[in-house]
């Protein structure tokens, strides 16, 4: 056997593969043999069909076969070998569907493929590279706005006898003229948009009737649910004036501060006072914020690794991979995906190339954790009280991990991470502390 590749030019290459009889009869006649033991064939007991028979009989399909699996399994070696980066995978070469074999075990075969290669490039990222490493602090004005969010999410819904800002109308509305739309709907005047509007349904009563430009009040897709048409009609509504007769006025109360609301949030008896409750949403947010200045950090690292390395995909080959690995893909949505896709391959390298050359390893415990994380959050989403055990989380961890495509992409969140965490270590972070508020400034 001979194989060897040749460069075009910097990220395209043509590997060539050349089989003799040598080669490949040796497979060949193994796995006819093995076909033999197992084929059941009238005339011949099972396991007695002779392999001159399988030979003459299903002979060109085997050799077919394994002269697939030969070259697939010799260029996967060679690659390794050679520590050629290949971007997608070898693509046979169309001139070579003109050769005519024989296909009768004593053919020398020979078979050329285009690979594409990943460009040159050196690590974008040094010890003097420098970055803001923001530590956001926690405002009263979020504090506050957080607890009353939890009192809702936990408070009761009450009738009052009078409107108030953020009540909640549960109105019918009548459009200004005859024939109009009419319907019957929940009106929330905390997101209602205009003032005027907003004054009006304030200080209402159950019976009362109002007559308000509802076009002004709402977004378009609120104005279509709450006249239960399309947004295309809420669009080209010709009068906009609407007549609201209040039939009940709903008001969701927040939750006092005591020990049941505290036990709804926390495990039972961890928090029993109100300091308690703040320090521990005080604590809950920072996490957040956290979380919130990782994120900036790593887009910051992104964007800055995606504009120091510049270079040249294989795209005609990239293009004509994708088409083959994706046959129901048309040229339009190829060519409207590619620039996505290049950015995509462009990251991957740099985040392989940092793990290749600092010897970084993904191991199976660290995505098993991550993967116990993302359950333990969603298990915590739906019941906050519900503390599975560690065994559990494990169980269903594993069996999440059984599935190839979840399997792949936690893996690829746990390298990203693995990634970050060491350029957290080698580059220059400079600690900034800012507001909330002015964080959430930095990208606009």
């Amino acid at each position: 056997m001979n194989i060897s590749h040749q460069k075009v030019d910097d990220v395209n290459a043509n590997i060539k593969v050349e089989l003799t009889p040598e080669d490949y009869n040796p497979s060949v006649d193994k796995a006819i043999k093995e076909q033999a033991k197992k084929a059941k064939l009238p005339g011949f007991r099972p396991g007695m069909v002779p392999a001159g028979h399988i030979r003459r009989t299903y002979g060109k399909a085997i050799l077919f076969d394994e002269i697939n699996k030969l070259v697939n399994d010799k260029i996967a070696e060679y690659i390794g070998e050679n520590k050629l980066e290949v971007l997608g995978q070898p693509l046979p070469v169309e001139s070579d569907a003109d050769a005519v074999y024989n296909w009768d075990f004593k053919d020398t075969f020979s078979f050329n493929y285009e690979i594409g290669l990943a460009p040159e490039f050196d690590i974008p990222f040094t010890q003097e590279t420098e970055f803001t490493a923001y530590d956001i602090k926690a405002d009263e004005a979020t504090l506050t706005e957080r607890v009353k969010n939890l009192r809702r999410s936990y408070g009761k819904m009450t009738n009052p006898e009078v409107s108030e800002e953020g009540d909640v109308l549960y109105a019918t509305l009548k459009q200004d003229k005859e024939g109009g739309i009419e319907n019957t709907a929940s009106v929330r005047t905390d997101i209602i948009e205009d003032a005027k509007v907003k004054k009006a349904l304030i200080g209402l009563k159950k019976d009362d009737v109002v007559k308000v430009d509802l076009k002004k009040a709402f977004k378009q897709a609120d104005l279509a649910r709450i006249l239960g048409i399309t947004e295309d009609e809420a669009n080209e509504l010709d009068v906009t004036k609407f007549e609201v007769t209040v039939k009940n006025i709903n008001r969701l109360e927040e939750a006092d501060l005591n020990q049941e609301f505290f036990d709804k949030l926390f495990p039972a008896g961890e928090v029993t006072k109100e300091e308690e409750f703040q320090a521990k949403v005080k604590e809950e947010v920072e996490n957040l914020f956290k979380q919130n200045a990782d994120q900036k950090l790593r887009n910051d690292m992104y964007t800055f690794g995606m504009d120091k390395v510049e270079v040249q995909f294989p795209e005609a080959f990239l293009k004509k991979w994708l088409k083959a690995t994706n046959p129901n893909i048309s040229d339009e949505e190829l060519e409207e995906g590619f620039a996505d896709f290049l950015s995509n391959l462009k990251w991957t390298i740099i985040e392989n190339r940092i793990v290749t050359a600092n010897s970084l390893e993904v191991k199976y415990d660290e995505v098993i954790s991550m993967a116990k994380e993302r359950i333990y959050a969603q298990i915590k989403m739906y019941n906050i009280n519900e503390e599975p055990t560690d065994d559990q989380l494990n169980q269903f961890a594993i069996q999440l991990l059984q599935d190839k495509e979840q399997a792949n992409r936690l893996f690829e969140e746990a390298k990203a991470l693995k990634v970050f965490n060491y350029l957290k270590e080698n580059v220059k972070l400079n600690t900034k502390e800012i507001d909330y508020v002015d964080f959430e400034k930095l990208d606009k």
